[in-house]
């Protein structure tokens, strides 16, 4: 029997299982409930198996319970696999579908990240979570002063003097309860989130890219720990123009005959590492990167140089975590 293809439709609680041959004829389709020792079962009678599944909904331990079974497991790039365009979608043809693509060469890959990179991303994005909840509870805070009549700083209400500036306001009732168990709340995640910032510190102290990277202007020990956890082995990509594609910050290209149209960013890939660099140039000063965004600001707009810019600070990332070190931002001696 020749090679066989597997594509699972992975779900929360089930999946769908369908087995491709090598020339393209169906063989089994199953459905199991979600277990490793039933994922694995499931593709036990199969020869030589290449098994597809969906980088999506927790796929940690599906790809890690199929490898150590012996499998050889794709992952597929959900953004790559244009389902929208089908009459008909369902498990089994999803699953199919897989199987056919990785059988004819055509499955959008997505990099399987070791443990330790998973880990490590689970400790910045969850980070970054926090920092996004406790934003909107700040600015809940403003709301309800808002309501008041009372216009105040965001700064007057973080501190060691806040408590006695939000007991002069004077609010009572429903307003102040709920400003107090909101800063209550903004206290506890605060101290969460330092908690994260010496875990991940702990992560990142022999991380000899890691320490490259910050000796770029506009990038600290946040904005540093996102671009090592989110880009992970940076060997995979063979230039930074490959980089900044894979991150989302390259426009858009069609091409038919004569015809080439060029648009805005694609913004796929990693929202974090976009953030990242948008980030990092703002805080740029007296470098080459803010040097770029001032020229191409005034051109072609705000937007676009900082676009442009954060391509440029990538580029230097990338050179940082391949080499261990930043060339051209070494001293002359």
């Amino acid at each position: 029997m020749g090679q066989e293809y597997v594509g699972i439709d992975l779900h929360k609680r089930r999946s769908v299982i369908v087995q491709v041959g090598e020339a393209g004829q169906r063989g089994y389709t199953k459905r199991v409930e979600n277990s490793p020792t039933a994922l694995v079962d499931a593709i036990a009678g199969a020869e030589l198996p290449e098994v597809v599944l969906e980088a999506t909904c927790g796929w940690y331990w599906a790809y890690d319970s199929l490898v150590d079974a012996g499998a050889r497991v794709h992952l597929a790039n959900p953004s790559g696999l244009n389902w929208g365009q089908r009459r008909v979608k369902n498990d089994e043809r999803d699953a199919q579908d897989l199987a056919d693509m990785l059988r004819l060469g055509r499955l959008p890959e997505a990099w399987p990240a070791p443990q330790k990179a998973r880990e490590l991303r689970e400790l910045v994005r969850y980070r970054a979570k926090l920092v996004c909840v406790r934003s909107g509870m700040r600015s809940q805070v403003q709301g309800v002063l808002t309501k008041c009549g009372i216009v105040i700083s965001r700064s007057k209400l973080c501190g060691a003097k806040s408590d006695a500036t939000v007991e002069a306001l004077g609010l009572s009732g429903p307003y102040k309860l709920r400003v107090t168990s909101l800063r209550a709340l903004i206290t506890a995640m605060g101290a969460e989130i330092s908690a994260l910032d010496d875990e991940i510190a702990m992560w990142l102290a022999g991380d000899v890219g890691y320490r490259a990277i910050l000796a770029i202007k506009g990038i600290g020990p946040v904005l540093g720990a996102v671009f090592v956890a989110e880009i992970g082995d940076v060997g995979r990509f063979a230039s930074p123009d490959r980089l900044c594609s894979w991150a989302g910050l390259t426009p858009k290209h069609r091409e038919s005959d004569l015809s080439v149209h060029r648009g805005r960013i694609t913004k796929q890939g990693s929202r974090l590492v976009r953030w990242a660099a948008v980030e990092a140039v703002s805080r740029a000063r007296d470098t080459s990167v803010a040097g770029l965004y001032a020229r191409v600001a005034a051109r072609r707009g705000a937007n676009v140089a900082r676009v442009a810019a954060a391509r440029k600070l990538l580029s230097l990332v990338y050179y940082g975590l391949r080499d261990g070190e930043v060339r051209c931002l070494a001293k002359v001696s």
